[in-house]
């Protein structure tokens, strides 16, 4: 299993512009050149379901099974609303935190703690730590997240176009939804109708699955998510003999 950081993130936060889609399925394909692998299992989270999607419908060849994990979808945006203001309003909390600063990785911490992703206590609190710091960029007492704010707002202008790949993928995909949005709120971030217009797009393909009592962050960090997560790995690997895969992270 090979995790990737998207350019811009964590490790991979000093690699330069361009970003975007485009950049990320080159990379991942730099990725998958490196290890020599003629095809992956491929799993993306939130944004990172977009740049699995985007490898996925440049690259079929090299892709045996794609999961898709509460992302991969274009976001609806009504007729005469400003694409941009969509975006700051599912992203807002998420740009609000990158301005922030806070005076130690324990602070840090305590604020994700707060969040009401996690106020069901579902993710182990050493999970939650590590996931903190693999994210915490600076020294005391003016420590910030490794994301530029200018990375998300370049990602959120291709709001309109971000979603396509995935309608014009040829290999086995699977796309696992979130019952819930990314503050726990009742608004799931990809709604039935759009994923059962993706499935319908190629029956036989195509699978989803809702996972009940799970939010954005949960799907992947709580035992309930992580299960239906790891069920669907093991099926695009079964599609594939049982070869290696490559998880890209959002």
């Amino acid at each position: 299993l090979v995790a990737l950081d998207l350019r811009g993130r964590a490790a991979s936060r000093s690699l330069p512009a361009p970003f975007g889609m485009e950049s990320y399925s080159r990379d991942m394909l730099a990725v998958v050149d490196h290890l020599g692998l003629e095809q992956a299992v491929l799993v993306g989270h939130s944004l990172g379901a977009y740049a699995v999607a985007r490898f996925a419908a440049d690259h079929p060849e090299r892709v045996a099974a794609a999961v898709l994990v509460d992302g991969g979808l274009t976001l609806p945006v009504p007729e005469g609303v400003d694409p941009q203001a969509v975006a700051a309003a599912v992203l807002g909390p998420a740009l609000a935190r990158l301005r922030l600063t806070f005076a130690s990785p324990e602070a840090y911490h305590d604020w994700w703690r707060a969040h009401p992703a996690f106020a069901r206590g579902e993710v182990v609190d050493g999970d939650l730590v590590a996931y903190a710091d693999h994210d915490l960029v600076g020294e005391p007492p003016a420590m910030r997240s490794s994301v530029s704010e200018d990375v998300v707002r370049a990602d959120a202008g291709e709001l309109l176009e971000i979603g396509k790949p995935a309608h014009r993928l040829e290999v086995p995909a699977e796309l696992l939804c979130a019952e819930r949005g990314m503050t726990d709120d009742p608004n799931p971030i990809q709604p039935e109708q759009l994923v059962q217009s993706w499935v319908e797009g190629a029956p036989g393909w195509r699978r989803s699955e809702r996972v009940p009592g799970v939010n954005h962050y949960t799907i992947v960090m709580g035992a309930a998510g992580a299960g239906a997560v790891a069920g669907a790995i093991v099926r695009g690997l079964q599609s594939q003999g049982g070869g290696p895969g490559l998880r890209s992270g959002g």
